[in-house]
């Protein structure tokens, strides 16, 4: 009489085990970066009561059948560096003296990967897991561990790209990441902690996030699927197998020991495989950029532009020759949004143009004077560096690159100094690699378009003020 109400009770049940109810797992403090290398012996897995196939001949949903076609093209990154320490840190002059105190110390990490070309063995993964590394092999899902080859990485983005080379190769196709939606269901696949391949699951809680402190260019995928160390870099799939993102970071404010909070982020499919492509035919990436300065309006800010809301970029400078410029933007004017995409400050831009190609084209909405307003612009390759000597003789033997964007969203600001020539003219002004100039007796900056305006008027005086570590000082350009 109860059997049709048992059945539907426990097809609910079946349901609700299927999807929900993760394992708690203790996870590193803020965002996840490479775990450190654990002992190679397999971990021992608790047995777990098997359900049955079958409740009143109904077959019970299970993620078996896709998860055969994924897990091969899933895969573990081992990575070794060699690195040089001393007792007396990295003082070069006591290193020097003492050369004999310093011993060479072996760093290993894991993390995943995942193969999205079978027939060239490209292997996509993050970035900050193959960081530094002297060398990199992949295990694949059959045992079999082969040497990989560094083919490129994006930093800002965290992607990194890998060649292998070996037989038999599965590839997971990509999805439209684009058309994912919150509640979607989503399957994470990777080697958290080195205990091997291991399957989360949970579903898409939001789309679209940018506001993740300490990493560069943002639109992550957030999940409730547990994403632990040695996650990064592992296949974020959809139900129907196909890969939706890249495993990037788990956030946990209160530390490791509150296990999982639900606060895994995935690098979407598209923009991984955008990354990729440019990696795959030339090793870097290039990205768009409008050419001008904006500042973030505040009520004062928004009160005398005639705005009703305090929010935006407002344009304080706009630089001949830009995508900018040529769409018809003007200081005063405010960017509230591209693309359709809100724009709330500066960062909310930049991050937005950052993943950008060039020539891109985009819809600004813009207030001017209080009046909306719709531009249309088609966007320039931002320049990755500039040599010393282009922009001021004094600067001459010195390469000056943008700041990674991690850097930025931890309050960095000014550019950095790439490389330095020996015994040239910088290098005598007391400029190093790895230098931050951050101010200039010339001018205001923050990137490299603005200290390109700054210092490119040869000033008869040039003075740059320097964060080297975590000291600041002044030098004098002579």
């Amino acid at each position: 009489m109860h059997a049709p109400s048992t059945r539907k009770t426990l097809l609910a049940l079946t349901l609700a085990a299927a999807f929900g109810g993760f394992a708690a797992i203790a996870i590193r403090a803020g965002l996840e970066q490479p775990a450190n290398a654990e002992p190679a012996a397999p971990a021992t897995v608790p047995a777990i009561s098997a359900l049955p196939s079958a409740v009143a001949g109904q077959p019970l949903p299970s993620l078996a059948p896709m998860l055969e076609k994924v897990t091969p093209a899933v895969v573990s990154v081992r990575t070794r560096q060699v690195v040089r320490v001393s007792p007396f840190g990295n003082d070069p002059f006591f290193r020097r003296m003492f050369p004999e105190l310093t011993q060479q110390q072996l760093n290993q990490s894991l993390g995943s990967g995942v193969i999205i070309d079978a027939a060239n063995g490209y292997v996509l993964t993050n970035h900050h897991v193959i960081e530094g590394a002297d060398d990199v092999t992949v295990t694949l899902a059959d045992g079999r561990t082969v040497k990989a080859e560094f083919v490129g990485s994006d930093p800002d983005t965290d992607v990194a790209l890998m060649q292998i080379h070996a037989d038999n190769l599965t590839a997971i196709p990509l999805a439209d990441s684009d058309a994912l939606r919150v509640g979607d269901f989503v399957v994470a696949v990777g080697n958290p902690f080195g205990v091997g391949q291991t399957v989360t699951s949970g579903i898409v809680s939001a789309v679209g996030r940018s506001n993740v402190p300490g990493v560069g260019f943002q639109n992550f995928i957030q999940t409730d699927a547990s994403i632990n160390p040695g996650n990064s870099g592992g296949a974020l799939v959809n139900l129907a197998g196909e890969l939706v993102g890249i495993n990037t970071a788990s956030f946990n404010p209160r530390g490791s020991m509150a296990g999982n909070i639900g606060l895994g982020f995935a690098i979407p499919s598209d923009l991984a495989a955008s990354v990729m492509r440019q990696l795959a035919n030339g090793g870097v990436v290039r990205r768009g950029t409008l050419g001008v300065e904006t500042q973030d309006v505040d009520e004062r800010i928004a009160k005398s532009l005639g705005l009703d809301v305090a929010r935006g970029a407002a344009v304080t400078r706009v630089y001949a020759d830009s995508a900018a410029e040529k769409a018809g933007l003007e200081p005063g004017d405010v960017i509230v949004g591209a693309n359709g995409q809100r724009i709330d400050d500066g960062e909310t831009l930049r991050n937005f143009q950052g993943l950008q190609a060039p020539d891109a084209k985009v819809t600004l909405d813009v207030r001017r004077a209080g009046k909306p307003l719709q531009l249309s612009a088609t966007l320039r390759e931002q320049p990755r560096a500039l040599d010393g000597a282009t922009l001021d003789p004094r600067l001459a033997g010195a390469r000056f690159a943008e700041l990674p964007e991690a850097a930025r969203r931890r309050g960095i600001s000014g550019v950095l100094v790439e490389e330095v020539a020996r015994g040239s003219r910088a290098e005598r002004n007391g400029l190093r690699q790895g230098d931050v100039v951050v101010a200039a007796s010339s001018g205001g900056f923050g990137d490299l378009p603005s200290f390109r305006a700054s210092v490119g008027d040869d000033p008869q005086s040039l003075v740059l003020r320097i964060l080297r570590g975590n000291s600041q000082g002044t030098l004098p350009m002579r």
